[in-house]
């Protein structure tokens, strides 16, 4: 397993704490915790592209290419997906507390929410045409929304 399998680990758990150190689940964190939870689930495919790359036993790429081979139908709906749940969260949030430009969390949330909207547009448009630099765009975007996720969960 390569470091992105630990990194996804780590921010999974920090948002399960978040959530359990609050005691109740409100419907915002809900629909919060799915987005990241789908984010999470399309990120592992990093993680098991990087696996693929840096490993030199080719048994131990066979498996992970044959399990993200099956997920690759779904990837683009599922990060779709991410963003409906997380535009949801959005507009609870907003509703609930109100907006204010001195609130950190939800500065860093809407960030996060853009870079994600990106993400998904850039995904969207490999599909049309992929190409290396359109590829790159994506994997950086991926790994700034890791960033500016776990930012987001850390405050």
């Amino acid at each position: 397993m390569g470091k992105w399998f630990y990194f996804n680990l780590l921010l999974l758990g920090m948002g399960l704490w978040q959530i359990i150190e609050r005691g109740s689940i409100p419907l915002h964190i809900v629909f919060g915790a799915l987005g990241m939870l789908l984010f999470l689930f399309n990120w592992t495919r990093h993680a098991i592209f990087s696996t693929i790359r840096n490993t030199e036993n080719r048994m131990t790429k066979v498996k992970p290419a044959n399990l993200s081979k099956k997920i690759v139908p779904y990837h683009r709906w599922i990060g779709t997906t991410s963003l409906i749940l997380i535009i949801i969260h959005t507009i609870l949030v907003i509703n609930l507390f109100g907006f204010n430009w001195q609130n950190i969390k939800l500065l860093s949330g809407l960030l996060a929410e853009t870079v994600l909207i990106a993400m998904v547009i850039s995904g969207w448009m490999r599909l049309i045409r992929s190409t290396a630099r359109r590829r790159k765009i994506h994997i950086w975007l991926g790994i700034s929304l890791f960033c500016f996720i776990a930012l987001h969960v850390a405050l």
